[in-house]
């Protein structure tokens, strides 16, 4: 079968099976009695099984079906849910979807997987989820295997018995203050080798040169040498602390390995033929005994109204194609207006007007196509919350209130990481310990507020949490200190600019670094990547209450509206969502405040900034001093009036970028083509607000 073909809905499905696993298994950790929940999570790994196993992803199918069995058990009640096995089970998710993650990279999907393996074998044999490791030689007994071998390797193992050899499985631990771990590895190395054939290492012989393992590395190994020996011969390498040999049941570990994939070649030939039938592709995929157990109900009510799928899967490529060819006809729309208004002639006029319409609803149809709900970047937060709660020693709740909240996929693309950033300092500053929590008569568990809403056109996402707020002396102490304010500054600063000072570059209150925050780094991260998608983000917090992070970004980057101004000849594009209003005021009205020229707007002292003397516009003749023309934008709080020659009117405009060699030009965030052919620049504001 040509899997090539099938490779991008099998990387999509399997992405949606684990995250159904991911959900299923943080409300199983909630209600560790509820066997629905259990077979759920059975259905969607027994599913990905087939799946893997039909595309030839041999160790993901693998790895899922050692995962499935520790499932059936459950469900069956031969084992009981223990926070222990839940934490194995969630390992093995995390394993998978760094596998289908290396498929979509273009990788084979492998991964040294044996601990965990390992952990999921002592699970479904009744054992304690942690490992333990023996004290000393296992003997000629043999135990259950460690390792995960593949067909090649099993055949080696199986043939070296007929020939008088035996098979090992060696566990090394090395001392905790082993400096040259490599070393110690080569060694032991050199000592097998000289007795025998080293079959397959736990890590990887790779990991084990670039020291990517703790102490403990495992060998699998045949020879004629007994096991007592071959335990004696390692322990003689200098700082190694622990040699376990153990003894590979060779007749057992081939009947089971032989069971394990006739299952598997069973389960992929279920799958190939339910794939093979002409069927419209499912949104969300069933499992393969599912669809065939329906199949027939479905032929039976011919009688009634056929019901079919109207989802169908696009690539995201063909989207953006389809935007880039809209987007030339908004430049030739603009052209035509232009042209019909010169002309002005009666058909033309309605004729340009009834294609501004169908381009209107079309623009519509094409933005929403490219939306895509908040809910995929939420989805990763419930299962970081539990680990991140286990970390810090805290009881975190995470609420996640209007999931399903559309954006357009480039700012989905963007705003996953600075979320991570504000979540990960919500948990570890904001939310207090337990014992803090009752002390302020508040109660043991932390909740976190993840919120996503529309408005105009805006989608805001807050952060909200019921922790420690704010310490507003601490912050503005710290300002001070590294120099980001100055004491006389501070006087005048509300409590929301000071707490937006944590924001700032460098900026950190953190008593104790730790891997979850406190370095430094991060909020200023957070801000940069918002205002440059067009976005802000403020701050508001009552100390010992809690804080919100709110963060605005626009529905769409593409095409936008702005308000057309003009500096001499010069056209200037500025975006309407940046905008409060225009005014045309005296020049008797601007005052001069610390060096800099301002004006009084409702109440505000509101800084001017003069674009011609921004973008150096040279001026043929002088102009009237007596007005000026003032259009006053915001960022965040902070306000700035922007003073240009004159106003053109709003327009829709399509945002084109600068290219590769006009990077990081001062206040402009790109440019546009208008109606008459010429090129206007778009004013970056957030860059003149200081």
């Amino acid at each position: 079968m040509e899997v090539n073909q099938y490779l991008e809905m099998f990387i999509e499905e399997s992405k949606e099976h684990l995250q159904a696993c991911s959900e299923h298994l943080l409300e199983l950790e909630k209600n560790p009695d509820d066997l629905a929940i259990v077979g759920e999570i059975f259905r969607s790994a027994h599913t990905l099984k087939g799946m893997s196993a039909t595309m030839g992803f041999e160790d993901l199918a693998d790895l899922t079906h050692k995962m499935e069995n520790v499932l059936d058990a459950i469900r069956n009640e031969k084992i009981h849910v223990t926070p222990e096995i839940l934490d194995v089970v969630f390992e093995s998710v995390d394993h998978l979807e760094e596998m289908v993650m290396d498929i979509a990279n273009g990788g084979d999907g492998k991964r040294d997987v044996s601990a965990t393996v390992a952990q999921l074998k002592r699970i479904e044999l009744g054992e304690e989820a942690v490992p333990e490791v023996a004290a000393t030689v296992a003997g000629p007994a043999a135990v259950e295997s460690v390792l995960e071998y593949d067909s090649f390797e099993q055949t080696v193992i199986a043939q070296s018995s007929e020939q008088g050899f035996h098979a090992y499985e060696i566990s090394i631990k090395l001392r905790e203050d082993c400096l040259l771990k490599a070393a110690r590895v080569f060694m032991v190395f050199e000592i097998l080798e000289k007795d025998g054939e080293v079959i397959k290492s736990s890590p990887s012989v790779e990991k084990l040169e670039d020291e990517q393992f703790d102490q403990q590395f495992y060998v699998a190994f045949v020879t004629k040498e007994s096991a007592e020996d071959m335990q004696k011969k390692i322990m003689k390498v200098s700082e190694v602390e622990e040699v376990v040999v153990t003894t590979i049941d060779q007749k057992k570990f081939s009947e089971r390995e032989y069971e394990s994939q006739q299952e598997v070649a069973a389960t992929a030939s279920a799958v190939a033929e339910v794939e093979s039938t002409p069927a419209t592709v499912p949104s969300k995929p069933e499992p393969a005994a599912q669809s065939a157990k329906t199949a027939t109900p479905a032929k039976a009510e011919k009688n009634h109204a056929p019901v079919g799928n109207k989802t169908i899967r696009v690539n995201i490529e063909r989207l953006d194609i389809l935007m880039n060819l809209f987007e030339e006809l908004v430049i030739d729309r603009g052209r035509l207006q232009s042209i019909a208004t010169e002309v002005n002639h009666g058909e033309l006029n309605e004729t340009v007007e009834r294609m501004s319409r169908v381009m209107g609803d079309l623009q519509t149809i094409i933005l929403t196509m490219r939306m895509v709900p908040v809910e995929t970047v939420f989805n990763r937060f419930p299962k970081m919350i539990r680990q991140l709660s286990r970390d810090l020693n805290k009881k975190i709740n995470l609420e996640i209130i209007g999931a399903e909240t559309e954006l357009d996929r480039t700012v989905i693309d963007e705003i996953g990481d600075p979320l991570v950033h504000l979540i990960r300092n919500s948990v570890d500053h904001g939310i207090e310990n337990p014992t803090s929590r009752r002390a302020k008569g508040k109660p043991e568990e932390g909740t976190v507020v993840l919120r996503a809403y529309h408005s105009g056109n805006y989608v805001f996402i807050e952060i909200e949490d019921d922790g420690a707020g704010i310490n507003r002396d601490k912050v503005l102490a710290k300002a001070i200190a590294k120099g980001i304010v100055t004491q006389e500054q501070s006087y005048s600063m509300s409590d929301n600019q000071i707490n937006e000072l944590i924001l700032a570059s460098g900026f950190s209150t953190a008593d104790v670094i730790s891997d979850v925050s406190g370095r430094g780094v991060g909020l200023d991260v957070v801000k940069t990547t918002i205002e440059s998608l067009g976005g802000n983000i403020s701050i508001e917090s009552t100390q010992d209450v809690g804080s919100i992070f709110s963060i605005q970004l626009p529905l769409t980057l593409s095409i936008i509206s702005v308000m057309l101004v003009e500096i001499e000849k010069e056209i200037y594009a500025i975006p309407l969502s940046s905008i409060i209003e225009t005014s045309i005021i005296r020049s008797s009205e601007i005052m001069n405040a610390h060096n800099q020229k301002v004006i009084d707007f409702r109440g505000k002292v509101v800084p001017l900034v003069f674009l011609e003397e921004i973008f150096e516009v040279p001026r043929t003749e002088p102009q009237d001093e007596e007005f000026h023309s003032v259009v006053i934008v915001r960022k965040g709080e902070k306000l700035a009036g922007l003073v240009v020659d004159s106003f053109i009117g709003q327009q829709e405009i399509v945002l084109k970028s600068l290219g590769n060699y006009l990077t990081n030009i001062f206040a402009i965030s790109g440019a546009t083509i208008l109606g008459n052919g010429k090129v206007a620049l778009i004013v970056d504001c957030n860059a003149l607000i200081k």
